[in-house]
Order: C-alpha cells, then structure tokens, then sequence
C-alpha cells in the first residue's frame, strides 16, 4: 500500500454564509436534494404505472416522509441519546434543548420510526396497503442517507477512529493515504489526540496566537480557529496539521454501505414485482448490516463513548434489532396471500387496484 500524507479536512459546513451562524449549510441542502430527488423517482415510477397510487400523490406521500423524518428523527436523537434535553431551557431562541437543532442531533433510527408513522396515515388517506407505502419509500431513501453522510463528512462530524495519533506521526509512524485529519477533534475529542508533551505545548501556543478577543476558553479558541481555516487560511491548516489525528472517514464508508450498497440491493430486489413489505423487510436487513460494520470504524456521540455493551454501541445493538425484524417480516410474508406489487423491470403489470393488494390482518 503507498503511504502518503493524509488529507488535512478544511471544508465548511456552508454553502452560501451570511455571517455568525447564519447560512444555507450543507447538512440541509442534503435534506432538501433528497427529498426532492425521492419525490421525482416516486412520481416517474407511478406514470408507468408501478405503483398503486397517482403520479399527483407523490408529493403527498413525500409530506409524510419530511413530516416524519424530521419529527423522529430529532425526537429519536433525544429520547435514545440525550434525553436531558428534554428539561433543558435557557433564554437564548430557541429556548428549549429539543428545538436547538443548530448543535446537532438527528438520530436515523428515530427517523424511520417517524418515516413508518407517516407512512401509516398517508396509506390511510390514499386508501392503499402501508407497506407498499413503506416499500416506495425505502426504494428511494438510499438517495438521501447517501447525501446526509456526505453532509456528514463535510461539516466533520461523526468522527471515524484513530489510526495514528499526533505522538506517533511525529515518531515517523507511516500514514495511510485514506486517512483523514478532522480539526474539529479539538472540539468533540481533545483529550483523545495523545500528543506528547512539546505537540501539546505547541498546541496551546498555536490556540492562543489566534484566538479572538471574545474568546474565553481554549474550547473557544479552537472555534475561532476552525473557522479561520473555514474561511480559507491554508497557512493555518498547515501549521495545526500536525496536531490533529489522522482517522478513519467513517462517514464515506457509511454512505456508500447506507446509499450506493443499499440502493443497489433494493432496486435489484424490486426488480419485478413482490408482496408489499418486502422491500422494506430487505431495507431492515442491510442496512442494519451496513450500520453494525461501519461503525466499528466510527466513534459514537463523545457522551457515549464508554456506552457500550458486548463491545458494541447502542446504534449497533438497534441495527442488529432492525436485521432481526426484517428476517421476521420476511417469514411472515412468506405465509400471507398477498399478490404481488410494484416492480421496474420487464414490461408494464396490469393494472392493480388497492384493493387488490390489501393485506390480511
């Protein structure tokens, strides 16, 4: 393997910036493009006739899915990971903990519970099966989970592992060429940088000559000094880079095991039509799978770092819970008499009215 230095991460978390903290970012432009581009995958496949509701209830079904993605998922980042929020208020917009989305947390597995209540009442309202619903829009979530992580790795956030640490680079340890350096370890992960004494000194020393005036701790410092390089002051980076840990970019892995690996086996599976909830039964399954290996290369929430049971983190052991529900859905539709649904391949199904495709209780 050719060993080269590894990529010193200097990407900003906006894509247009205003001033302060006030900007379009990344992490929400990925939200919009997904939804966008499921909303257009939706509304081709009905045209043709593939799936059992209007071309014009696509947007309908894409409500449900913003409603519940949003709403779960930030319900599901503070129920499962910071439930303190939920009493936590300050005087400062937007005043309580579980609105102040701006710091962080949305949780994927909360989502999808949101997504499948959505899904829940917009089958009711369109009068057709929910896990054809649910079917639908597992095709077309791969879209959006791969641009999220994407957002991820630009905003430099869900930091993957170490591979070499500052002390050991220094010593002439080689660096592999996948690895990244994230800045903003100085923020999440400081105590983990294991810097000799003289990097540590160094550190310092570098924090302090570019702090602001307002700055009023060394966590503050950081800040400003992430956002000078933010701001495109490579000099900078060059100086912190031999400070900063060369990790994992475990937010690539997971966009392509989440996005590209995900989306492939699910289209391949609705290739010609199935009972409705095979597809999400299939969705359950591998991204489970692609969840529980991609995170043993990428580190939990800082405040969860020591969580973990049979050396797993909580986000695996609800993955492992999502392979297991898959398999059961599987086996249950196995036994049903449902008529198959759907399917992209080969020439136009007859036409399928709901009622057709009605499940059993």
């Amino acid at each position: 393997m050719t060993l080269l230095a590894a990529w010193f991460h200097d990407l900003g978390p906006f894509a247009i910036h205003f001033s302060g903290s006030f900007g379009v970012r990344w992490y929400g432009l990925s939200y919009v493009a997904g939804f966008l581009i499921a909303w257009w995958v939706l509304g081709q496949l009905a045209r043709r006739g593939r799936l059992l509701f209007p071309p014009e209830a696509a947007a309908d079904v894409m409500f449900g899915v913003i409603l519940g993605t949003i709403v779960g998922g930030r319900l599901g980042y503070v129920v499962i990971y910071r439930p303190e929020l939920l009493w936590e208020f300050s005087s400062n917009f937007p005043f309580w903990g579980l609105l102040d989305v701006m710091h962080g947390g949305m949780a994927s597995h909360g989502a999808m519970v949101g997504i499948i209540l959505g899904c829940l009442l917009t089958a009711r309202r369109l009068k057709v099966p929910p896990l054809h619903i649910m079917d639908c829009i597992c095709l077309v979530a791969p879209f959006g989970i791969a641009l999220g992580r994407l957002a991820n790795f630009v905003n430099g956030e869900l930091l993957g592992r170490i591979v070499v640490h500052p002390a050991d680079a220094a010593t002439g340890a080689p660096v592999p060429w996948w690895g990244v350096r994230y800045p903003q370890e100085l923020l999440e992960r400081a105590t983990e940088a294991d810097l000799t004494p003289e990097q540590h000194q160094g550190l310092q020393t570098l924090l302090s000559d570019h702090a602001a005036p307002t700055d009023q701790s060394i966590s503050d410092a950081a800040s400003t000094v992430i956002s000078k390089i933010h701001a495109g002051d490579h000099a900078l980076a060059k100086a912190l880079e031999p400070f900063v840990s060369v990790r994992h970019p475990s937010q690539i892995y997971q966009a392509l095991a989440e996005g590209l690996i995900l989306g492939l086996a699910l289209w391949i599976v609705w290739k010609r039509p199935r009972k409705p909830g095979v597809v999400l039964a299939w969705f359950f399954i591998v991204y489970g799978i692609g969840r529980v290996a991609t995170e043993f290369w990428r580190l939990p929430d800082a405040h969860l770092q020591t969580q973990r049971f049979l050396s797993l983190s909580r986000g695996q052991w609800l993955s492992l819970l999502m392979v297991a529900a898959g398999f059961a859905l599987l086996a249950w539709l196995r036994r049903s008499k449902t008529a198959p649904v759907g399917g992209w391949g080969g020439n136009k199904p007859r036409e399928t009215r709901p009622a057709d495709a009605t499940l059993s209780a």
